[in-house]
């Protein structure tokens, strides 16, 4: 990091890791006591490290007040590259020490990988690519956080370093974070699901979900005037589903959705027009050289088909994209 010096000439001002530690401990805690109450410390010297950091940054990183202390717009940036440096000084260890035990050691993982993924994705995509990880490198410890793929999402939680690779939906109406790389694991497409052997399912009220409203839908949804408003709203899709196969409704839901959809109800295709969700990997440019990310995208990659219900029989979808 720099300082702007006399003249607007950069001055070095490198933060140690220890001030690192500081800074996301505050944002994560909320305030200075609760901080040093983490890690140890006293406040007066959470307060001081926070202070040389500002100074270091040239930048106020938190807002203090009676109730604690809140990251500012520079703060909250300083804190996701803390997170980002912090973790890569982790991983800095563990792969300098595989290397170190000689020739295709560092293929032998160990060590925690984080992993931020929308519902959907957790439950149809991640496992079986845990799985094979897992066997492959039983060093590894996989730790996933559920994410709801609203605002910031999965691609959220890795910019802020609090993951090192999302499953994330791609292309949606909320940008994507500068400076993450990202790439297609399936393209899935979008079908009506309704009650078994209904007569009419678009007369059907709507059964949404907040994550289901997004650009990649928005377009082709207003110009389907069949589709009424939605006048029930889910949790989440396994919810629109286990109401739909109550008969409360009939939905436009993304196939890995509609992975083990129960017998009461039917998935019909919406014809060649139909919208399409892509869903893919974002991590970091650095993350994205580690061994363990890229073991664990190889095992992505594999798990790009899922098996779902459809009204002609049992087919592979959505395809995987290489």
């Amino acid at each position: 990091m720099f300082l702007i010096g006399r003249g607007e000439r950069p001055v070095a001002a490198d933060l140690a890791p220890h001030e690192l530690r500081v800074l996301v401990a505050v944002a994560e805690e909320g305030g200075f006591s609760a901080a040093a109450g983490a890690l140890g410390l006293t406040q007066s010297a959470v307060s001081h490290s926070v202070r040389s950091s500002e100074t270091k940054v040239g930048a106020v990183l938190f807002e203090r007040s009676g109730r604690g202390a809140r990251p500012t717009a520079a703060g909250a940036s300083a804190v996701a590259h803390a997170r980002r440096i912090l973790r890569l000084l982790d991983v800095m260890v563990v792969e300098a020490r595989a290397e170190a035990r000689g020739a295709g050691a560092a293929e032998t993982l160990t060590g925690p990988v984080r992993i931020a993924a929308f519902r959907g994705a957790a439950l149809h995509l991640l496992p079986a690519a845990l799985e094979r990880l897992r066997a492959r490198h039983p060093g590894i410890d996989p730790e996933v956080r559920i994410v709801r793929e609203v605002g910031p999402g999965a691609a959220g939680e890795v910019a802020a370093g609090r993951a090192d690779l999302g499953i994330a939906t791609i292309g949606t109406r909320v940008p994507m974070p500068a400076g993450l790389v990202r790439s297609v694991l399936i393209e899935e497409p979008y079908a009506l699901v309704h009650p078994a052997g209904h007569p009419d399912p678009r007369a059907l009220p709507l059964v949404d979900w907040a994550e289901n409203c997004t650009s990649y839908t928005k377009a082709w949804w207003a110009a389907q005037d069949w589709i009424p408003r939605a006048t029930v709203e889910a949790e989440d899709d396994g919810a629109v589903l286990s109401m739909v196969s109550s008969g409360l409704g009939m939905a436009i839901m993304p196939t890995l959705s509609l992975t083990g959809a129960p017998p009461t109800v039917e998935i019909t295709d919406l014809g060649p027009d139909r919208p399409t969700r892509t869903v893919g990997y974002v991590t970091t440019p650095e993350q994205s050289r580690t061994h363990a990310v890229r073991a664990l995208i190889r095992e992505l990659r594999e798990s790009g088909t899922v098996r779902v219900r459809h009204p002609q029989g049992d087919r592979d979808r959505p395809g995987p994209v290489r």
